[in-house]
């Protein structure tokens, strides 16, 4: 169980990092302006965000497994025909499909570790799986850039293609039995649609402003999710079980925290792969190597985080983690052509350790406070708010290069500009992570 989890769990941060690298390569080979690039990296985490928590309920009801399995048969599939996008708008298609087999492995991965260990064995186990997502982010830029430098940005996607084939053998080979957790509930299809169209017009619409269409999107959105928990507290079996957010604090805010801390970080990666690539000129293999300092540190010390969150309270681990983060991301605001590298790595490391502290120990407390019956659900409800944070980061992003640059590519005439939009992301992202610490620390304890 913890091979396979901890495979899919290296392969699709592999795929996330290791394309971020490759943005540069793909928009001058499919003249993509900057706001087109981002979506090549957000359409997939809007797909699998928006269905992470029906695939959790389906995987809780009809066998985590299985959905498990589909959803890396999914992944392998797109991640080929990926690699044989002729166009923008059929890489960004593609991607999209990609997404939902994300959310089918990231709504399930999680609960079938958490099915399988004990209470006192998980933060270790939860350790050593989100280790695994941190050595695919770390390996994603080193590897994508000498891929994309020396056999093109398609190879990334093959690449990723023939790893979700060794999956699937070992998970057929290996993984026996199967594992539900609400098996012979109904599962909830009128509250699930109105959950997938209420996220998708609030994320969709923040992508887009500041134009009026992204600002009814974005009010649509939030009624849209108001009448989604309207239904769920009504309806017998309901997708999402609001009692675990209304019964738990503990749930509720750290969910919250990952919410905030992933909208605060992730586009942090995406930023820095531009700027070292355009401002300072450096190649896909060299930029690959500087980022990888990040996910490098959150790879090494997430299991320790997990081990002591077995024994310290959880929200005070977390929240250390996030302060650290927001000062790395203070320090960013100041970022201009003549920072030395070794300014740049450094901070990198800063960031990385605070991620690490926060992530495993957070990730312990949300499924330490949930029932065994809604394992799936609290497992898929994390991975929603972890995916709806990268958006909403690259949605921060792209919304700072529509504002300060328009819809064009980026070139020496607009590097400027490109510096001035980088700085204000990073303002808001300080500002963000700075207030998800009082969030980590208002959770109270676990245990």
């Amino acid at each position: 169980m913890l091979l396979v989890a901890t495979l899919t769990s290296f392969l699709f941060p592999f795929m996330a990092s290791s394309v971020s690298i490759a943005l540069p390569s793909i928009g001058r080979d499919l003249s993509l302006d900057a706001v087109t690039l981002g979506w090549v990296a957000t359409a997939y985490l809007l797909s699998s965000a928006v269905l992470l928590v029906p695939f959790g309920r389906i995987a809780d009801i009809y066998g985590r497994k299985r959905i498990f399995v589909g959803g890396t048969v999914i992944f392998t599939a797109t991640s080929f025909l990926s690699g044989l996008a002729s166009s923008g708008m059929m890489l960004i298609s593609f991607r999209v499909l990609q997404g939902i087999g994300v959310a089918m492995l990231a709504g399930t991965g999680i609960a079938l570790l958490t099915s399988a260990f004990p209470a006192d064995e998980r933060g270790k186990v939860l350790g050593i799986n989100v280790a695994a997502t941190y050595i695919g982010l770390s390996l994603g830029p080193v590897l994508g850039g000498v891929l994309t430098q020396h056999l093109g940005w398609r190879s990334i996607f093959f690449l990723s293609a023939l790893l979700g084939l060794a999956v699937i053998g070992v998970a057929l080979w290996k993984l026996k039995g199967e594992w539900t957790g609400a098996k012979g509930e109904g599962f909830d299809f009128p509250g699930s649609v109105i959950y997938i169209l209420g996220l998708v017009a609030l994320v969709y619409g923040f992508t887009l402003l500041p134009a009026m269409l992204g600002v009814w999107l974005i009010v649509g959105g939030v009624i849209g999710l108001s009448a989604f928990t309207r239904w769920e507290m009504r309806t017998r079996s309901p997708v999402l079980d609001i009692s675990l957010f209304r019964n738990s604090k503990a749930f509720t805010l750290s969910n919250l925290a990952a919410l905030i801390n992933y909208s605060a970080t992730y586009a942090v990666s995406f930023l820095m792969s531009l700027y070292l690539q355009y401002l300072k000129g450096f190649n896909p293999g060299s930029a690959g190597l500087v980022l990888v300092a990040m996910p490098a540190m959150q790879a090494i010390f997430s299991p320790l985080a997990g081990r002591l969150s077995d024994r310290i309270e959880p929200r005070l681990i977390a929240s250390a983690g996030m302060a650290l983060t927001t000062v790395g991301l203070i320090i960013f605001i100041f970022l201009n052509e003549e920072t030395s590298l070794g300014f740049i790595i450094g901070n990198l490391i800063l960031i990385g350790f605070g991620f690490a502290l926060f992530s495993s120990p957070n990730t312990n407390a949300v499924m330490s406070s949930a029932p065994k019956t809604a394992y799936g659900v609290a497992s898929a409800t994390l991975a929603t708010m972890r995916q709806v944070g990268m958006v909403l980061s690259m949605g921060v992003a792209m919304l700072m290069f529509t504002l300060y640059m328009g819809r064009v590519q980026i070139t020496p005439e607009y590097y400027s500009l490109f510096q001035e939009s980088m700085k204000t992301s990073f303002i808001i992202f300080a500002i963000l992570c700075f207030g998800g610490i009082f969030a980590s620390l208002a959770r109270g304890k676990v245990r």
